[in-house]
Parts: structure tokens; C-alpha cells; sequence
């Protein structure tokens, strides 16, 4: 079964940053477009951002525009998300995903059910 990894993860006060990264052993994340969602505990899973997999377009909740940037190294097959300017809501488990699925810069981002693999999260806390 297919499965990525994230990892960058931590413990942070407001106003720092941290960078999670996300890799997907055994298989070419080159040809997905990848999602980052996040899920505080009692809410919903909620998109974060989302970059294609040709060309680079990216869109980002409301929420976090401004603040996190989402990029791929093909060479690497990798995704970040750099998170800047952290705020206490901010705070949950943070997990990758990948599809196959049309995207254009600053759509509305893809609901959940567009990814066909994920991660299985990293947490990210963060303190006033």
C-alpha cells in the first residue's frame, strides 16, 4: 500500500517557524499533485495548501496566506511547507497527501476526497 512520510514536526512558540517535509518511499511523487492538511484535535481535517504536480501551482487556505509556502524539489522528490509567523491555532497534526487531479494557482483548495495517499502525520505545537 502506498504511503507518505512527513517529518519537521516540533514543538514552537508564536512568531517561529518550522519546515515539514514529505517524501513517499517506493513510488514517484514527481507525477502527484500534493496537499498539505492539518487536524487540531476535535475538528475536522482542513486543507492547507496544495502544489501541482507540473508547474508548481499552489494554493493556500485563507488562513495561512502570507504565512506558509508550499514548494517541490522534482530532484528529490519532496514537498515542503514553510511555515512562518506561527500563531497558537496553527497547533495540530500536519499531514501530506497525494492525487491525481486538475489544479490551477489559487483555486478553492481540493477537498479530501481528491487524494488518493497519504501520511501518516506529524505534529506541530505551538505556543503563545
Amino acid at each position: 500500500q502506498l504511503q507518505l512520510e512527513e517529518s519537521g514536526g516540533g514543538s514552537v512558540h508564536s512568531g517561529e517557524s518550522l519546515t515539514l517535509s514529505c517524501t513517499a518511499p517506493g513510488f514517484t511523487l514527481d507525477y502527484y499533485a500534493v496537499g498539505w492538511f492539518r487536524q487540531a484535535p476535535e475538528k475536522e481535517r482542513e486543507g492547507v495548501s496544495c502544489i501541482t504536480n507540473i508547474g508548481g501551482e499552489t494554493g493556500y487556505a485563507d488562513s495561512v496566506k502570507g504565512r506558509f509556502i508550499t514548494s517541490r524539489d522534482s530532484a528529490k522528490e519532496m514537498v515542503y511547507l514553510q511555515m512562518n509567523n506561527l500563531k497558537p491555532e496553527d497547533s495540530g497534526v500536519y499531514y501530506c497527501a497525494a492525487g491525481t487531479f486538475t489544479y490551477g494557482a489559487d483555486w478553492p483548495l481540493p477537498p479530501l476526497r481528491e487524494y488518493s495517499v497519504w501520511g501518516r502525520g506529524t505534529q506541530v505545537t505551538v505556543s503563545s
